[in-house]
């Protein structure tokens, strides 16, 4: 399996809403591996497909954090039925590194998703399992963290959200002047 690359706030991918997963077949699950191996190579407890430039509705898990990896999970098509309770932690993003803030979310969720041999659970998750999960399934949903913050919070981190969106669009362009070079090479051929 293999590390992808993360992309980084102001890239669009993290603002799209997200495509259901269709089939899951071999390429599902090794695209499962590759959030996994990620998501581990990163140090996250999460990690949700367009965080590398995939816009579709899948997300790995760990909130656990074992490096064994045996608590890692992943969710295609999650949906959350339920939502109780009000729990405010501190909360970071792989996508906006060096910002970390409070955010208040609901303690439990009832969550419906599908798993990698196709078959649908409704499981309740709590406390760490829920933040983790309602974190992630906002990325599928374009959202980010720093949504949930007030004005003042917002205000005080600009300037590092306008560098990130500057290294993002470098990136962006890199990957566009790659896609340019294979294709001139194909063409040549």
């Amino acid at each position: 399996m293999s590390v992808l690359d993360i992309r980084f706030y102001g890239d669009p991918v993290l603002r799209r809403k997200a495509d259901p997963v269709g089939e899951i077949n071999d390429e599902v699950r090794e695209f499962a591996e590759d959030l996994i191996d990620t998501m581990y190579e990163a140090e996250g407890v999460g990690l949700a497909a367009p965080q590398v430039g995939v816009s579709v509705r899948m997300l790995v898990a760990d909130a656990e954090y074992k490096e064994d990896r045996s608590s890692a999970r992943v969710f295609i098509n999650p949906e959350i039925l339920e939502a109780d309770g009000e729990w405010k932690y501190e909360e970071g993003c792989l996508s906006i590194p060096g910002i970390r803030a409070d955010v208040k979310r609901p303690e439990r969720i009832l969550l419906r998703y599908t798993d990698l041999n196709g078959e649908t659970h409704e499981e309740e998750m709590n406390q760490v399992w829920a933040r983790v999960l309602q974190h992630e399934i906002d990325h599928i949903d374009g959202k980010l963290f720093i949504d949930y913050l007030g004005a003042i919070k917002r205000s005080l981190i600009k300037k590092t959200l306008q560098d990130l969106e500057y290294e993002s669009a470098l990136y962006l362009e890199k990957l566009e002047e790659e896609d340019g070079d294979e294709e001139d090479d194909e063409a040549r051929r």
